[in-house]
């Protein structure tokens, strides 16, 4: 025959209570998940923009190959910067700046694009955090001529 134990002890209804430990897990553990995610997308925004700036800096190559010499090409890219950076995914034209020059033996070419990523959510994220240059700087080089 079974007793009936009508008073429990406070231990045993303390530690032996399991109700609410969804609860307790999730507000320990949501933070963190929140964080990931809002550096994932920090992240990918970032990483987003500096594979437009490359896409940039490889089409005002491309096209700057049809320029006859140093100072038609310098004006291909500047006016390419200008008129089609703002149709680059997450790329504010007002902040891009270009570098363009001849390699050393002068058989290339070289456009080098440099974008003011400052205004990216990756900068508001956790100080401790390791973040990338706040500048992307991206290069594309083409041969000038011949094969």
């Amino acid at each position: 025959m079974r007793t009936h134990r009508p008073y429990r002890s406070l231990s045993y209804l303390l530690l032996g209570d399991r109700t609410g430990t969804a609860a307790i897990e999730f507000a320990i553990l949501s933070p963190l998940y929140l964080m990931l995610l809002l550096g994932m997308t920090a992240y990918g925004l970032y990483f987003g923009a500096a594979h437009s700036v490359q896409q940039i800096a490889a089409d005002a190559a491309r096209l700057a190959v049809s320029g006859i010499d140093d100072a038609d090409r310098r004006d291909i890219v500047s006016r390419f910067v200008q008129q089609n950076a703002g149709q680059y995914v997450l790329i504010n034209p007002a902040k891009v700046n270009f570098n363009v020059s001849e390699t050393e033996g002068g058989s290339r070419f070289l456009v080098e694009i440099r974008y003011d990523a400052s205004g990216l959510p990756i900068w508001g994220l956790f100080e401790a955090l390791p973040k990338p240059e706040m500048t992307i700087s991206r290069r594309s080089t083409i041969r000038i001529g011949g094969l």
